[in-house]
Parts: structure tokens; C-alpha cells; sequence
């Protein structure tokens, strides 16, 4: 099985789960959360806000047996009574306004620790060792790793935290209404064929035939929204991308004059967005008929199947306002799922990105352990030895020519091959990014080994912490830096050693490559493996980094894979790397 097929097989679906797979994943959120450092401040948090929100269905229910009351004194005309509720109606609204801020509070501080304790292990998921880039090679899911852990990691904790306190406030609620509710019908009474009925828990049914139906109405129009919402997603993820890559080639689209054709492909990328938020758009609308429609009728619906009683006598004005209050925070808790649909739905979209994501970040990592992989071993004399190597790539292997080698401490070594032979993969194997293939790699210690690609990362940052990296800054002392950078030829940046650049875009492919030198001159690596760095020096820049080589670092065995041979003294020995089917393939 090749490594295309193996790839493949890992990525994860993107569709909407089944029940199982989303309990799964759940189950896996929870984990990440019970075993993050913030789980103590989580499970304190949410202690309180549930305690809080058991303090306020009191205060609603002490709140709705006022309001009965009340009523009742302005039904009676009783000033002295009308005036004794309106100060127990300060007291309910002071004990419900501070139960208000704390929860309120309570609720930003979880979103923070949610968020937290989520994106720390998604980090450190994604920051294991070559585990972004194995995750590159997975397809979409590799494209816009940001997004998944800013902006959908961001997205799903506040909803969770949103949601979560709404589904719990709701659920006090409701048991705490639905008893009131049920003693409260006793006094509702139905005029059946001249005759007084009384049905047991009368407006409890009703509240729950009225909550279902709603309910059912909304799931049937809204359920769309789960899978359009993460189409959006996935589409403003696709404009991002887009627009990035733009941002980042803006200068060879000028020197192409190719801005029209930008604007006609970033045009076709858009259209798609506008495309799904027109859905969207549509689907709200509908959605919006049924919350409106049924929010607007559940004002009277209270009222009219509790007048029989009222209008037969047997509920009083005030009994009849305190039917209605819990009629209305019984079906309220019942239809929370009606009231919350675009949020639950958005919640479903974001919670299948960001665990989708998860998952891609754990089954990258049985890449090694599903495919044909390469034997790799720390050499015991600290070597470099190839025995019957074969890097497999997507349409045939790399290998060399020249068969079983062994390259030793302190070689210099240059190994060629033509477009499209492997020696990329071969760069990559050697730096432990690849191993999908057969045969065996022994390598020396990987702390004594350096690599410069064709192109060197500079990541953000001082240029003295550039240099440094992935060391601590201080590592090596700022003269030596500026020494280093003196005998490299850039001594003009040593003014910049504190400043902080785009680097990468500062300077040119040539300079940059300068001050990767710069970096293997302060590292001193026993090992320096090159991927057609000498290609992009000029001459001059090529000669200086084989004088530096040559005199500073002596010792330091070099394997540059090129293109084309290097004339001259330096490289001791010429390997070749060839490309063979994978019919031929041992």
C-alpha cells in the first residue's frame, strides 16, 4: 500500500456525525478538558453558576407567587396590601439582579478557562514533534489549521459555555415550574357537557403538548442549518486562505501583471461564500416564521387554557396571572431547544470542525505505524548509513543509485538528482519528516544534526532570537552574533539585531539563506544536511559558505542535495539519487 492510499484512509470525515461518532467525540472533549490544567477553575465555575442558577429558579418562583399577590391586591382594590408587595417586590428584584451579575460573571470567567484548557491541548496536539507537518498531507483538514484552533476553538467554548448555563437554567426552571404548574391546575376547572371537569395536571399537559409542537416544527425547518453552517465554514476558511496567499505572492502577481486574474479567481472563491450565506439567509428566514409565529401565540395560549376556571370562577385574577407566569416558564423551558436552534445548530457545525480536527491530530501520528516505513536507527559510531533505502512517493520510489553507502564523521558529500526524482522526500527522510518507504536509515544523534532547506524559516521576532532559534535568545552572546554575521557578509543587519522584521519578507531568498549560515556557524552541528541551498547562492555567496565551512567548521560532515554537480575541491564524493516505479519497487 502506497503512502497516497494510507494518507487517504486517515483523513476524517467531514460530514455530520452519526450518534455514536458524536458521542465519541464528546466523550474526547470532555477528556481533553478533565485532564487539563484548568480543570480544577472549570469544575469550581461551574459548581457555582449551578448553584446560582439554582438560587434563581427560587427567586422566579417566589417572584411568580408574588406576582399572584399582587394581583390579587389590585383586584381587591387593598392600597395597604398593593404597597406591602410593592417592598417584597424590591427585595425579589435586588436577590434576582445580584444572582443576574454573578452568573453573568461566572459565565465569562468559564468561557475563558474553556477556551484555555481546549486550545493549550490542541496546541500541544498540533506542535508534537512532526505532527503539523504530517497534518499538511491530510487534505483539507491540513489547510487552515489556524482557523480550527483561534477562531472555531474561540467559537465553540463561548457557545458551550452559552448554551450549557441556557440548557441548565432551563431544566431548574422546568422542574421547578412544573410542580407549581400542576398544583396550580387543580384550581382549573372545564364546563364538559354542563358539568364541571377537573383533568389532573391540566395546564402541565398543555404546556407540553404546545412546547413539542414547536419544538418538532423547528428541528423539521432548521435541521438544514447544522449542515450549512459548517459548509460555511469551511468556505470564509477557503476566502482566508485565499486572500493570504494573494497577500503572500503579491509581488510576483505584479511582476505578472496578474492582479485581474487574482481578482477572477478570489471573485469565484467569494461567490461560493456569498453562495451559502444566501442558504443561510433563506433558511433563517423560515426558521424565523416558526420562532415568531409561535413566540407571538405563547403570549394568549397561557391565558386562554386557563379561562375556563377564571371565567367559571373558581381562579381568582391574581391565581389566573400566577397560571399563565408558570404556564409560561414551564413551555419556556420546553421550547429552549425552539428559542436556541441557529445557536445549537451553529454549536453542531464548530463542534465537528474543531474535533474533527482533534481526530486528525491523534491519527496523524499512526501514519508511522499503518504504512511501509523506513527502519530507522541512531547509528552506533554515528554515521550516516543507507542499506537498501527506498523513500516511496505517490507515483513511483526514490533511491540510490550507488546502493548500500555509509558516510562518516567529518565527509563531505553531495548528492544529485533531477526534477522529480525524490530528493526532496530523501531531504526529508533524512530529517525524520518522511517515513514511508522500506530498507534502512541509520543517523546520528538528532541533536547533533542541522538542516537548511531550500528556503530557511525565519519566524517572527528579533533578529538575535532569529538567529538563535530554536534556542532561547540569549543563548549565544550578541558579539558573537554580530562576529557571525560580519564574516557571513550581512554585518549591516547587526543594528538590527534587536529590531523586530518580516525577515522573510524583508529580505532577499539570497540573504536569508546568509543568515541560515549565520545560524549553523553559532550551532556548530557535527552534521549539516543541505536541500539545494547551494542553488540559490550566486557564486559568491556559494564560495563563502564553502570557505566558511572549510575553515570553521571542519569537522561538521556536509550532505548537500542539489541538482546539479559542484566543480571543485569541497565535496569528496558524488551520490545519485534515481527514481524507480513502484512496480519495481523490492
Amino acid at each position: 500500500m502506497s503512502v497516497a492510499q494510507i494518507i487517504a484512509e486517515q483523513k476524517p470525515s467531514q460530514s455530520s456525525p452519526g450518534v455514536g461518532r458524536f458521542l465519541g467525540q464528546a466523550l474526547a472533549l470532555l477528556k481533553v478538558l478533565r485532564v487539563s490544567r484548568e480543570r480544577h477553575y472549570i469544575f469550581a465555575l461551574s459548581v457555582g453558576i449551578a448553584l446560582v442558577v439554582l438560587l434563581t429558579a427560587l427567586g422566579q418562583v417566589w417572584l411568580n407567587t408574588w406576582q399572584g399577590n399582587f394581583y390579587d391586591a389590585l383586584a381587591r382594590r387593598d392600597l395597604a396590601m398593593f404597597g406591602a408587595e410593592l417592598g417584597i417586590f424590591g427585595a425579589i428584584v435586588a436577590f434576582l439582579v445580584v444572582l443576574g451579575v454573578l452568573q453573568a460573571w461566572f459565565r465569562e470567567l468559564l468561557k475563558i478557562r474553556l477556551r484555555e484548557g481546549l486550545t493549550r491541548d490542541l496546541l500541544a496536539q498540533w506542535l508534537r514533534p512532526r505532527s503539523a507537518y504530517r497534518l499538511t498531507m491530510l487534505g483539507d483538514i491540513g489547510v487552515n489549521p489556524d482557523q480550527r484552533l483561534q477562531e472555531d476553538a474561540r467559537h465553540l467554548t463561548e457557545l458551550t459555555a452559552d448554551l450549557g448555563i441556557g440548557l441548565l437554567q432551563a431544566t431548574v426552571l422546568l422542574f421547578s415550574f412544573v410542580g407549581v404548574l400542576w398544583e396550580l391546575s387543580d384550581r382549573v376547572t372545564l364546563p364538559i357537557e354542563g358539568r364541571l371537569v377537573h383533568v389532573p395536571g391540566y395546564m402541565v399537559w398543555c404546556a407540553l403538548a404546545y412546547a413539542a409542537f414547536g419544538s418538532m416544527l423547528t428541528w423539521f425547518v432548521g435541521r438544514p442549518r447544522i449542515r450549512y453552517n459548517a459548509e460555511h465554514y469551511a468556505r470564509e476558511a477557503a476566502l482566508r486562505f485565499s486572500l493570504v496567499r494573494v497577500s503572500e505572492a503579491a509581488e510576483s502577481i505584479a511582476l505578472d501583471g496578474a492582479e485581474e486574474a487574482e481578482l477572477r479567481q478570489l471573485g469565484t472563491v467569494f461567490e461560493r461564500v456569498l453562495e451559502i450565506m444566501r442558504t443561510l439567509a433563506n433558511n433563517m428566514a423560515s426558521l424565523t416564521w416558526v420562532q415568531s409565529s409561535y413566540g407571538y401565540i405563547a403570549l394568549v395560549v397561557p391565558i386562554v387554557v386557563a379561562s375556563p376556571g377564571y371565567f367559571e370562577g373558581t381562579l381568582t385574577f391574581g391565581a389566573l396571572i400566577m397560571v399563565a407566569g408558570a404556564f409560561t416558564q414551564v413551555q419556556q423551558s420546553l421550547r429552549w431547544a425552539v428559542d436556541n436552534f441557529p445557536s445549537i445548530a451553529d454549536w453542531s457545525a464548530t463542534f465537528l470542525r474543531v474535533m474533527t480536527f482533534y481526530e486528525a491530530l491523534v491519527s496523524v501520528n499512526r501514519l508511522d505505524r499503518d504504512a511501509p516505513h523506513i527502519n530507522v536507527f541512531e547509528h552506533p559510531e554515528d554515521d550516516l548509513e543507507f542499506e537498501e533505502l527506498c523513500v516511496v512517493m505517490s507515483d513511483g520510489t526514490a533511491t540510490l543509485v550507488e546502493g548500500n553507502v555509509r558516510i562518516g564523521a567529518g565527509e563531505r558529500v553531495q548528492i544529485i538528482g533531477t526534477a522529480g526524482t525524490g530528493k526532496a522526500l530523501l531531504f526529508r527522510a533524512l530529517a525524520g519528516l518522511w517515513t514511508s518507504g522500506s530498507g534502512t536509515l541509520g543517523l546520528p544523534p538528532r541533536d547533533r544534526m542541522m538542516f537548511m532547506p531550500q528556503r530557511p524559516y525565519l519566524p517572527p521576532g528579533p533578529l538575535r532570537e532569529v538567529l538563535s532559534y530554536p534556542l532561547p535568545p540569549d543563548t549565544y552572546p550578541r558579539d558573537a552574533v554580530a562576529a557571525a554575521l560580519a564574516r557571513v557578509g550581512v554585518d549591516r543587519l547587526i543594528k538590527d539585531l534587536e529590531h523586530t522584521e518580516n525577515w522573510d519578507r524583508d529580505l532577499t531568498l539570497a540573504e536569508q539563506q546568509n543568515l541560515a549560515i549565520v545560524r549553523v556557524l553559532l550551532h556548530r552541528p557535527r552534521w549539516l544536511v543541505m536541500n539545494e541551498a547551494l542553488d540559490t547562492l550566486d557564486d559568491a555567496g556559494r564560495n563563502n559558505l564553502l570557505g566558511i565551512l572549510t575553515r570553521e567548521l571542519h569537522e561538521t560532515a556536509v550532505v548537500s542535495i542539489d541538482t546539479a554537480v559542484l566543480t571543485g575541491p569541497f565535496f569528496t564524493r558524488t551520490l545519485h539519487v534515481k527514481k524507480l516505479p513502484l512496480s519495481e519497487a523490492a
